[in-house]
């Protein structure tokens, strides 16, 4: 039989299929009725017998006939409660109970997520967290990666759930040149990005009746992963420097602290060795653990970056939580937790319950990216890079910008608060939305906060802006744009 031939039979057949089975549901064939034999309904319609018995084989499987040899095949009982519409299976309207949701699904339905941006972006989107493709080292990649397809392995199973040995190894290798953090392979936990890693130690760490410590302003979706375990938040202030540890909460109940102390998200400050040591000192105190996200700990301009908070632990307090989504991609979802010793079986065990492990041809990847040096030397290229879209991004806002915009937290990331002189209720959504109108998109502070900043109309309009996405060029651009969004609403009143 050609292909062509094939083709039609095949559709043939198909057609046969949903005219029984519609016929079924429309009760013209009820339960236990005889259907055509095989030869009778072929002769009928003028196709092959083989094409027929197929259709009744499918039939058969799904449970709409029984058929057995040398008896006539018949209509099987359908579910009750059930009927067939559409080639789909649908419930008839009954009253029943509403899904019930474990107090874990009860939590998340309960929560408010920051809508995800459209996925068609508008030419000069300020959004955080996104990389620009074309500063992802493809070539360095794709040699990585054919050479991991390339070394064949004995048999294809589940990898330790801790993550790659090779990777493992080069971590601990990278993160003692670069963040000054000393720690063994086994310490390592490679994760799906930093939002698992966090999730991990929200599940491991947290029960509903503790509590935890966390960044006000803060990272959202890290807070939300703690609150979903039912533990209830203590909010500590930020200034220009970080954490105010000075207001750390004396309570039994806290069992750890989320920080990020190299580049504080959002406002940027740097946690200066006195409170770090501070910080320690509380977290030995009250035998809480401390979590740090150094998310962005590569990208300091003008200066090495600041090691990390993890290197002055000596009690074994610290989970150092790393990503490789800002220097290379967050579509990768790569990351890794250095955990203390008496962390790592749990750990290792609740990795290998969420999903096994990390993808291992990407792992192996990586592995052979920061072995071979191409790795920093990419994160090197980018730092100069980043300095200069950064610098960009600040001559704009002077240029372009009303005086009085204040920018915190330029000295490292790859974003800027950016607080501008508008105030009112109405000032944040009525400049996003001006600002939309010319292809600008830009994003609130307000929703880093615990609470709803927008509150109070003397907090003036603070938008977090990320400019790794964009080119010096649309930098420029995006920003004179908004510079005419804004004398556009200075002229307005905003209530």
């Amino acid at each position: 039989m050609s292909g062509a031939q094939a083709a039609r039979a095949n559709g043939a057949g198909r057609r046969i299929y949903e005219h029984i089975r519609a016929q079924i549901a429309e009760g013209i064939w009820g339960v236990g009725a005889r259907v055509p034999s095989t030869r009778a309904l072929a002769a009928e319609l003028g196709v092959s017998r083989t094409t027929v018995s197929a259709a009744y084989d499918q039939l058969a499987a799904e449970g709409f006939i029984v058929t057995s040899p040398g008896r006539a095949a018949r209509v099987a009982a359908v579910a009750a409660g059930a009927s067939l519409a559409n080639g789909t299976l649908a419930r008839r309207a009954t009253k029943h109970r509403p899904a019930k949701l474990s107090a874990f699904g009860q939590r998340l339905q309960a929560m408010r997520f920051t809508p995800m941006p459209a996925s068609a972006p508008l030419p000069f989107d300020f959004l955080y967290g996104a990389v620009g493709a074309r500063d992802f080292p493809s070539m360095s990649w794709r040699r990585a990666y054919l050479a991991a397809m390339l070394d064949l392995q004995s048999r294809l199973y589940y990898a330790p759930p801790e993550g790659d040995e090779g990777l493992r190894r080069a971590l601990a290798g990278y993160l003692g040149r670069t963040r000054g953090l000393r720690c063994l392979p086994e310490q390592i936990v490679v994760v799906n990005g930093s939002q698992q890693a966090i999730d991990l130690c929200a599940r491991v760490l947290l029960d509903a009746d503790d509590t935890f410590v966390f960044e006000d302003p803060g990272y959202s979706m890290a807070r939300r992963c703690f609150e979903a375990t039912g533990a209830q938040g203590l909010n500590v202030p930020v200034d220009e420097h970080g954490l105010v540890t000075q207001d750390l909460p004396d309570d039994h109940r806290v069992r750890l602290a989320y920080v990020t102390p190299s580049h504080q998200f959002p406002l940027g400050g740097t946690l200066p060795i006195a409170r770090r040591q501070e910080l320690l000192d509380w977290a030995r105190r009250q035998c809480a653990w401390i979590v740090e996200d150094d998310y962005d700990g590569e990208f300091r301009y003008g200066q090495h970056p600041i090691d990390a908070l993890a290197s002055l632990d000596t009690d074994g307090r610290v989970i150092y939580v790393g990503t490789f989504s800002k220097a290379l991609s967050p579509q990768l979802r790569l990351g890794y937790l250095v955990l203390p010793t008496e962390l790592q079986e749990p750990f290792q065990k609740a990795k290998r319950l969420t999903d096994r492990h990390a993808p291992v041809l990407e792992q192996r990847s990586m592995a052979a990216l920061i072995d071979s040096g191409a790795y920093e030397r990419h994160v090197r290229r980018m730092r100069r890079e980043y300095e200069r879209r950064r610098e960009a991004l600040l001559g704009a806002i002077a240029r372009e910008l009303p005086q009085g915009t204040e920018i915190l937290g330029a000295a490292a990331g790859l974003h800027v608060v950016m607080r501008l002189p508008l105030t009112g209720l109405g000032a944040e959504l009525a400049l996003i939305t001006a600002a939309r109108r010319r292809g600008v998109a830009v994003y609130p502070l307000s929703t880093s906060f615990a609470t709803d900043a927008r509150s109070s109309p003397s907090q003036g309009s603070a938008f977090v802006l990320g400019y790794a996405s964009l080119s010096s060029t649309q930098i420029v651009e995006g920003v004179r744009l908004l510079g005419e969004a804004v004398r556009e609403l200075s002229g307005s009143v905003l209530d």
